[in-house]
């Protein structure tokens, strides 16, 4: 599929949504739909709530394997969430595959202050083609990203550039020492470096569904585990610090890496609490009885 027809499948999937009617996209025989991570049937979920969506648009596409994804807001009549869509098209542009992640941070117990979904230029220029990767590098780097998260220990697994900044759930959480967490001040490498992430015990179910090669953008699916039994710990100038979290939880998320000259360069994750270890539907989808709207 060519990205025209990537965009174009995203805009009747939208429009569709905002009505609250699903008969005006065309879906494929078989649909697989999730939201927040559970599988349900289209029409259900934030099919039934959403009221209005924000200006926010960062979209991206994989013409080869036929994805598209956007970053935006939607609202649900009192509430407005930062959102992840990811849909899978066929070669007809009929809708196969719809992921949603919603972070209603009106539900959330760690809730992020004063998101600001706000257009970053760096995330929708084109890489000029001698600054491209393939897709094999694209991969390894962001794969790298969620090694060094897993690891922890002050070792670099995937190449930062020196302007990289991360935004998460609308607030940026680099180069940014107004932020609650302290290691916020830091930018991109010099917090994995420091080792702060040491709670951070697994990140597993890695899934890299799409891979933007004009764009530079790879957008990654997981879910981070904290087992909690971390307390007291040093980082690696010896400072002594203590673990946020201290009880089983994990986080689901999508996160978008733009990638250029082969460094990361920015980074734009959207995540939510999920149940402690809770499997991700898509492992077992192959297997799984398709989610269709209801008649």
């Amino acid at each position: 599929m060519t990205r025209e027809a990537l965009y174009a499948g995203l805009d009747m999937f939208m429009e569709g949504l905002l009505a609250r009617d699903p008969s005006r996209v065309k879906w494929a025989p078989n649909v697989f739909n999730t939201e927040n991570n559970v599988a349900l049937q289209i029409g259900d979920g934030l099919w039934n709530t959403i009221t209005a969506r924000g200006d926010y648009d960062l979209r991206f596409a994989d013409p080869v394997t036929g994805q598209v994804a956007l970053f935006t807001t939607v609202e649900e009549t009192n509430a407005s969430s930062g959102t992840t869509f990811r849909l899978g098209m066929n070669s007809d542009g009929a809708i196969a595959e719809v992921e949603t992640v919603l972070v209603r941070d009106a539900d959330e117990a760690l809730k992020f202050p004063n998101p600001q979904f706000l257009p970053k230029p760096v995330m929708e220029e084109i890489v000029p083609e001698h600054e491209r990767a393939t897709r094999e590098r694209l991969l390894t780097l962001a794969n790298g990203y969620f090694m060094t998260i897993e690891q922890n220990d002050g070792a670099i697994f995937t190449r930062f550039h020196p302007d990289c900044n991360r935004v998460e759930n609308g607030v940026q959480t680099t180069n940014n020492p107004d932020f609650f967490v302290p290691v916020a001040a830091l930018g991109c490498e010099e917090q994995f470096r420091m080792g702060n992430y040491r709670y951070d015990d697994r990140l597993r179910a890695r899934r890299f569904p799409l891979m933007d090669e004009e764009r530079g953008i790879v957008l990654a699916y997981g879910f981070i585990d904290h087992c909690g039994k971390l307390g007291d710990y040093e980082l690696t100038d010896g400072t002594k610090v203590s673990s946020p979290i201290r009880r089983p939880h994990t986080f689901y998320l999508a996160e978008a890496f733009k990638i250029r000259a082969g460094a990361i360069e920015q980074i734009e994750a959207n995540f939510i609490t999920v149940p402690y270890h809770m499997p991700s539907p898509w492992d077992q989808k192959d297997g799984a009885k398709p989610m269709l709207r209801n008649a």
